[in-house]
């Protein structure tokens, strides 16, 4: 689908989006607890699909409806096969808890998926158990889990932490998850145990990463909130910088989601001549690259290098769509250098399927001297499919192609 936006700007208000990092991980709390439980969220996307569609295939009963996704336990058949569609949380959650549920599985995936990396979280499952039938998807699985010490780098994906940190709890001795480097991104191990503790399970913070007691047994807490989405909401945040005025509903200002830190970040960007690095955030990269195309002097933006294997390489093609829109962009050693200017350009521009740059371009079309036609819009689907719908109503100009 071909999206053209016209420059002009919002001004309403528009309510958040459930996080879908919180509700991947309470759905798939609600399945280990093994009893009923309601997750109240408002809107589904792509990936959360994909995480309902494992837990269905696991057995478990997902009954929908506009506010609420009502879990139900079932029974755990042997060697499911488990599609993850295009999200990786699903996929490198996944992989640990079934591993520690010993009914072995099949994993497959669609998009870029196959081709991102599961090292080194399958080195550390192979080691405690696992045996594995290819390297990335599809990948067969068998054996059960056993706990122990495992070691992952920090600086790779935090994800695999969070599927660990799901998993280790039902082992029957204690697990110790070790860091080799400095966990980047580590509010989203903070937000998973959160929503741990919320399903009355505990994981420990200690020095070299954490300790998780084994013999742990999932509650239900009967209903879990899933928050309103900054990472989402950053667009409008971003909007609202560039000369928009659009109040933002549903979120949380007390949110443990690293991608809050838009609020702080802004500012500093549009001040001109900032480095700002978003090791803890990296997702507000291509947001943030916008904000500072279109603010006086230069802006460095580093801590970005995981940006490669996300659903595009995310730092090649953030350099490609807003160079194609006009903006002074180029990659250095250690991130991307934007040279700010008043407006951009416009035109044409391909967002490579990634959601995050589709978003983006909307925003930056705002403030461009003509439209711009963003191609495979459709990639919003994967975490804000109303994000049209929303940018209409705001008082935005576009048209579907």
């Amino acid at each position: 689908m071909k999206m053209r936006i016209w420059p002009g700007a919002l001004r309403g208000e528009v309510r958040a989006v459930p996080s879908k990092s919180y509700a991947h991980r309470a759905l798939l709390c609600a399945l280990l607890a093994g009893e009923e439980c309601s997750v109240e969220l408002e809107g589904l996307n792509d990936d959360i699909r994909s995480t309902m569609g494992c837990l269905r295939a696991l057995g478990a009963g997902v009954e929908e409806s506009p506010t609420n996704l009502r879990v139900l336990p079932g029974i755990l058949p042997e060697n499911p096969a488990l599609d993850c569609g295009e999200s990786g949380s699903t996929l490198r959650f996944l992989l640990p808890i079934l591993a520690a549920l010993g009914k072995g599985a099949s994993f497959f995936g669609a998009g870029r998926l196959p081709e991102r990396p599961l090292e080194p979280l399958l080195g550390q499952l192979r080691q405690k158990g696992i045996r594995f039938e290819g390297e990335r998807l599809p990948l067969r699985m068998e054996g059960r889990l056993r706990p122990g010490a495992f070691e992952l780098p920090g600086n790779i994906s935090s994800q695999y932490v969070t599927g660990l940190l799901l998993a280790l709890p039902v082992l029957e001795w204690e697990s110790k998850i070790r860091l080799t480097s400095v966990l980047e991104s580590a509010p989203y191990a903070q937000m998973t145990l959160d929503v741990l503790a919320s399903f009355g399970v505990r994981a420990v913070k200690i020095k070299e990463g954490f300790a998780v007691p084994g013999g742990q047994r999932f509650r239900s807490p009967g209903r879990y909130r899933v928050e309103g989405d900054w990472s989402q909401a950053a667009f409008w945040v971003a909007a609202n910088a560039l000369g928009s005025q659009i109040k933002i509903a549903g979120l949380s200002a007390q949110s443990a989601q690293g991608d809050r830190a838009i609020l702080e970040l802004t500012p500093r960007v549009l001040a001109g001549n900032s480095e700002i690095n978003l090791s803890d955030c990296p997702d507000l990269a291509p947001i943030l690259c916008v904000v500072a195309a279109l603010s006086p002097g230069n802006a460095r933006v580093t801590g970005i290098e995981r940006l490669r294997l996300k659903e595009s390489d995310r730092i090649a093609c953030t350099l490609a769509c807003l160079r194609a829109v006009g903006a002074k962009i180029i990659e250095t050693d250690h991130g991307l250098l934007i040279n700010g200017k008043e407006r951009l350009r416009g035109g044409e521009a391909d967002c490579f399927g990634d959601h995050r740059l589709a978003m983006a371009l909307a925003i930056a079309a705002l403030r461009c001297e003509s439209a711009v036609t963003i191609l495979g819009a459709e990639a919003v689907n994967k975490s804000y499919p109303r994000f049209f719908e929303d940018f209409m109503s705001l008082g935005g100009k576009a048209d579907a192609l």
